[in-house]
C-alpha cells in the first residue's frame, strides 16, 4: 500500500481494531490509554480508514471502517521498524503470528476481534434473526431496519447497532443503504446503522 502511516496512526488503528466497536475518545482513553486527536485523526479520516464524528462539544466518536479493517490486516505482516524496543519486538512477532493463523484457518480479523459481549448480546442476535424471519419473504431478501427494530422488544439502538456491525463484519448479515435514495424516510434515517460514513437502511440474512 502506498499510503505511509506513522507509528501513531498504526497504534490508533490497532486500538480501534481491538475494541471492535464505535467508541468516543473519553472511553477509548479509559480502556486503552489512547486518544485519537489532531493530525492522526485527520490523516486516518482523510484516508478513509477511520470514521470520526462529533456532536457539539462532546468528544469525537471513532469507528474503524471496512477499509480500516483491511489496512489492519495488511499491517499485521508489515516489517518491524528498527530498534522498536523489547515490547516492539514481541508486538510485531505476535502480529506476524496472528497473520499466519488467519491465513492458515482462512479467517478474518473480525472473527478474532469483537466487541465485549454483554449478557444479552447472544439473545439480541437471536431476536434480530427471528424479527428478520418474520419480515423477509425469503432468506437474503432486504428488509428495512425501520421495520425490524420495533420487533426487538425495546432493545437500545446502540446495543442493536453493535451486534449488527459485528454480524456484518462476520458476513452473517448484509447491511446496505436503500438503493432508491428518494424513498428514504425520516424513520429510515433514524433506524439506519452508520458504517464508514454511510447510512445503511436495509438488512439481509441468507440463513436466518
Amino acid at each position: 500500500m502506498n499510503d505511509r502511516l506513522t507509528s501513531q496512526d498504526i497504534s490508533a488503528l490497532f486500538t480501534l481494531m481491538a475494541v471492535a466497536r464505535e467508541i468516543d475518545n473519553t472511553e477509548l482513553e479509559k480502556v486503552t490509554g489512547i486518544r485519537i486527536t489532531g493530525d492522526v485523526r485527520k490523516r486516518l479520516n482523510g484516508l478513509g480508514l477511520v470514521d470520526s464524528t462529533r456532536t457539539g462539544n462532546k468528544p469525537y466518536v471513532h469507528d474503524l471502517t471496512d477499509k480500516g479493517w483491511v489496512r489492519c490486516r495488511y499491517e499485521l505482516k508489515a516489517q518491524r521498524p528498527s530498534r522498536p524496543g523489547y515490547y516492539g519486538y514481541a508486538f510485531f512477532a505476535v502480529l506476524n503470528g496472528l497473520d499466519r493463523y488467519l491465513g492458515r484457518e482462512r479467517r478474518e480479523l473480525a472473527d478474532v476481534f469483537q466487541p465485549e459481549a454483554g449478557d444479552d448480546a447472544e439473545g439480541l442476535e437471536t431476536q434480530i434473526r427471528l424479527a428478520y424471519r418474520k419480515l423477509a419473504p425469503r432468506p437474503g431478501e432486504p428488509v428495512h431496519l425501520a421495520r425490524l427494530r420495533p420487533l426487538l422488544n425495546g432493545a437500545a439502538k446502540d446495543d442493536v447497532d453493535a451486534v449488527l456491525k459485528t454480524l456484518g463484519r462476520q458476513q452473517v448479515v448484509t447491511l446496505t443503504p436503500n438503493p432508491n435514495g428518494k424513498d428514504v424516510t425520516a424513520e429510515d434515517r433514524d433506524a439506519a446503522v452508520r458504517i464508514g460514513g454511510d447510512e445503511n437502511h436495509m438488512i439481509a440474512i441468507e440463513e436466518s
